[in-house]
């Protein structure tokens, strides 16, 4: 039976569930966590420093178009991105609304005096951002997830619910996101793990960069990258609670489950 301290999403791979809620431990006992941990990807103490080191890849510097979770420990990944110039795209947090995504042109908040700091935020983008759904997010050079858990050789561990899977599913198989398209996380130090602790399943994306406050992992990860969107793996809460989701399906699919 799960406990509290394993997350609002326990139950659906006891193995994950084991090594996120030692994570969000770790982060509470070492004091380097910030706000709510549990059942949330977890802000931490660096987070800005992570972002910077993220900034010093040569994929970040070409990028035009960064792709960006919404959670709180990646807003100076957000902020980073709309001061160096990017097309941002973000979700709407759990993908809860009627559109998935939003556009964030820089350019564009300057006209209508929009401050940076604010349009980094989930709540900032909502107001300022473009409305758009999956198939109008353009091609993607850089692409940011939210993790509980990392290993250095690529292994990732979210909060349990599967959106980021989900979403970079979407996107392969819609060609927005490439082979050679790079996916990255920020975490802190004490959120890597073994790599032999990561639970990897066929749907899952591995990550080629890792930042934290002390350093930039490349990864090296040379594993296959999942194709597309894994629908039989779709949960039934999943299509309940995201409302464009059966939508989707039919548009990509062509009907067939």
């Amino acid at each position: 039976m799960s406990t509290v301290s394993e997350g609002r999403w326990a139950g659906r791979n006891p193995d994950k569930d084991a090594v996120r809620a030692a994570a969000w431990a770790r982060l509470a006992e070492s004091g380097m966590g910030v706000g709510p941990l549990v059942s949330h990807i977890p802000n931490f103490v660096g987070a800005d420093v992570a972002a910077w080191r993220l900034a010093q890849t040569p994929e970040w510097r070409v990028a035009r178009t960064v792709k960006c979770n919404p959670d709180p420990p990646q807003i100076p990944v957000r902020l980073r991105a709309l001061l160096d110039g990017k097309i941002l795209y973000a979700p709407v947090p759990y993908l809860t609304k009627d559109f998935p995504y939003l556009r964030i042109d820089p350019a564009r908040l300057l006209e209508k005096g929009v401050s940076f700091e604010l349009a980094a935020t989930s709540e900032g983008y909502l107001m300022h951002g473009e409305r758009i759904g999956f198939e109008e997010v353009e091609p993607l050079d850089f692409c940011v997830v939210g993790s509980v858990a990392v290993g250095r050789g690529g292994g990732r561990t979210g909060k349990g619910a599967g959106f980021a899977d989900l979403e970079t599913g979407i996107f392969r198989a819609l060609g927005t996101i490439g082979p050679a398209t790079p996916l990255a996380t920020t975490v802190h130090s004490v959120q890597l793990v073994p790599d032999e602790d990561v639970v990897l399943e066929p749907h899952d994306s591995p990550l080629d960069y890792i930042a934290t406050e002390a350093e930039l992992i490349a990864t090296g990860n040379t594993d296959p990258r999942p194709a597309g969107v894994a629908w039989e793996r779709v949960r039934p809460d999943q299509f309940e609670d995201i409302p464009f989701l059966a939508a989707l399906r039919e548009r990509m699919t062509g009907g067939a489950a």
